[in-house]
């Protein structure tokens, strides 16, 4: 089945299978250690506490603030779970809800004083003393953050956060010996040790420990297992490294340390600007260089490795902390916009991508995404002008024809959304395999627009760039599938695609649908059920299964999956068409499936277009 489209955020960053696996086990860290169930309210001293709410009652704001905590809104959240403390000021359990939700809305100076009620409180303590202890240090209070930084993590994302923090406490306060000693006491699983080169390397930097700085960064530069892991802190790793380089007179082997780091990112904004300015006084100067700086650094890296697999509201939590130590920082902004959007904050979105600075590498892509987050609010002619500013303001940025095709394509605007890629192809020099994204979509637009030849092209020409691309792979392969033609091939493209990526629903359910269109409805059934499980509510797919179903006799588990499909989103013509099939199965009547190479005519029309349909 084919995928929709959006801005790809490999653009910025790959995200790698051990990147993936290091995020889920990030992930079961922070939610291991933050989740807990509010405690409900003593009704006496409710009643006996003397405030009175002139509009609404304790259930009320309560109610009110694990609806807004549902949907995400940590802004409403925090209001009603401080008027639901008014009435109830001793439950511990809606002080520490409260806390996360001003946390994670970005009001760090109100969640302080929870955070000194909290910071003994059995259940809520490692999290108000991280609170504290970012407030310590955003304070220079280096000595304080050492000692509220020091008790009770209890998992291995916490031992390395609050480990980290107090190097830099430590160096802060002027023991940078002691803080590089703790760094290589930390003790803990495989990936600790990108996160502790790089640090350790960032204050010998800031110490003027050059040797020792150079040694440190080298090692986290050759820690290849840790970069596939964790890509975004290696790159920034890469970019400190580069510019150390620079700045100690050995210009060549930072420009081999950017070249390593575009290796993995090739279009990252901000190595691609160190690469042009390295040989600058300010390209090559430190900015991680202070305590604060320093703090940050490890509450993004930490948390964007889990800002994945519904923990966006977690990594929120810590990338706020983060801003509150250096509110400027672009990929901390950036990262909370891409938050944002995913949790359905599309206003909070806009603002976070506006207030990203206007001199840094990811403010061009910012303006991007606020363009893109525009069109996601339905302001469609905005999202469009602004797109196309950005396009006329730099004509050699790929990016832009993606984005306003992308918001095309959305509207389902494919011949705009072609003209654009087209335009993109024309003025740019895009074969290289970087820009395989650009032929992608312009494919994808000529085949929605019933341009076929054309779109069989483009996806030939795309598969020269990038032979193995499974959405390339998946998206010929199933189009031949679909028209019955090419099946052999169709079917080869698709296995390599699947082999990739096991877990793609969309890739899935094309393999199924190859074996379908093959007449071996057996292995299509086994097949299509493994795709609706990874995609349960697709109608696409649904069908697919119902269509299987039937055909190895399975009739009362087809119309149940015809049933279930039209009860989810889709075209209205395909809705049209499994209407019609639950009629006619209903009735008695033969159902109109879709055909495969064992039907009369189906193997012919193979046979005759499988080697001659060139595009």
């Amino acid at each position: 089945m084919l995928a929709g489209e959006s801005l790809p955020m490999d653009l910025i960053l790959p995200q790698s299978t051990s990147a993936i696996r290091l995020s889920r086990i990030l992930a079961a860290a922070a939610l291991a250690g933050t989740m807990m169930v509010t405690t409900l309210p003593n009704p006496a001293s409710a009643a006996t506490n003397g405030f009175h709410a002139p509009t609404r009652t304790f259930a009320g704001a309560f109610l009110a603030a694990n609806a807004a905590r549902d949907r995400y809104d940590f802004t409403a959240a925090a209001r009603f779970f401080d008027e639901a403390l008014r009435f109830d000021p001793g439950n511990q359990g809606l002080r520490r809800d409260l806390m996360i939700a001003l946390v994670t809305d970005g009001q760090i100076e109100a969640a302080v004083p929870h955070g000194e009620a909290l910071k003994d409180d059995t259940g809520a303590a490692r999290l108000a003393r991280l609170l504290l202890g970012v407030d310590a240090v955003r304070e220079s209070r280096y000595l304080d953050a050492n000692a509220l930084l020091s008790s009770g993590a209890s998992n291995d994302l916490e031992t390395l956060m609050s480990g980290i923090m107090r190097a830099w406490a430590l160096h802060g306060s002027g023991d940078t010996e002691g803080a590089l000693a703790l760094i290589d006491a930390l003790d803990g699983p495989d990936w600790y040790a990108l996160f502790a080169s790089y640090h350790g390397a960032l204050i010998a930097d800031a110490a003027g420990m050059n040797e020792d700085a150079e040694a440190r960064y080298a090692a986290g530069v050759d820690d290849q297992a840790g970069g596939s892991a964790s890509p975004l802190t290696y790159l920034r790793l890469a970019e400190a490294n580069a510019r150390f380089l620079a700045r100690n007179g050995k210009l060549a082997e930072a420009r081999e340390a950017i070249a390593r780091g575009l290796e993995i990112a090739p279009n990252n904004p901000d190595m691609l600007a160190v690469a042009e300015t390295i040989d600058t006084p300010a390209g090559s100067r430190s900015i991680i260089a202070t305590p604060q700086r320093g703090a940050a650094e490890i509450l993004l890296n930490l948390g964007s490795a889990i800002n994945r697999d519904g923990a966006e509201d977690f990594a929120a939590l810590y990338l706020e902390l983060g801003r509150a130590l250096w509110p400027n920082n672009a990929q901390i902004l950036f990262e909370l916009g891409g938050i944002a959007e995913a949790l359905g904050q599309t206003d909070k979105a806009i603002r976070y991508y506006a207030a990203v600075p206007s001199d840094s590498p990811l403010a061009h892509i910012s303006a991007l995404q606020r363009g893109l987050a525009l069109s996601d609010l339905d302001r469609n002619d905005e999202a469009k002008a602004q797109l196309r500013a950005l396009i006329d303001a730099d004509p050699n940025d790929f990016r832009g024809y993606l984005a306003l095709g992308g918001v095309h394509s959305s509207l389902k605007e494919f011949g705009e959304a072609a003209d654009v890629y087209a335009a993109a192809i024309e003025q740019l020099d895009l074969d290289e395999p970087r820009f395989w994204q650009v032929h992608y979509r312009l494919g994808i637009a000529y085949e929605r627009t019933d341009r076929w030849p054309e779109a069989e092209r483009v996806f030939k020409h795309t598969l020269t760039l990038v032979p193995d691309q499974p959405d390339v792979l998946n998206y010929l392969g199933y189009s031949w599938i679909d028209m019955n033609m090419n099946l052999d091939e169709g079917i080869e493209m698709i296995r390599t695609a699947v082999a990739q990526r096991p877990r793609d629903g969309y890739i899935v359910d094309s393999l199924g649908w190859a074996y379908y269109r093959m007449g071996e409805f057996e292995k299509a059934v086994e097949q299509l059920e493994t795709a609706t499980e990874l995609r349960p509510r697709d109608m696409i797919i649904n069908d697919h299964l119902g269509d299987a179903y039937w055909r190895v006799g399975r009739q009362l588990e087809a119309t149940y999956q015809w049933s279930r499909a039209l009860a989810m989103e889709g075209e209205e013509e395909d809705l049209a068409e499994i209407r019609q099939k639950l009629a006619d199965a209903n009735a008695g009547r033969e159902p109109m499936i879709a055909t495969s190479r064992i039907d009369n005519g189906a193997a012919e029309q193979a046979s005759g277009t499988a080697s001659g349909n060139d595009g």
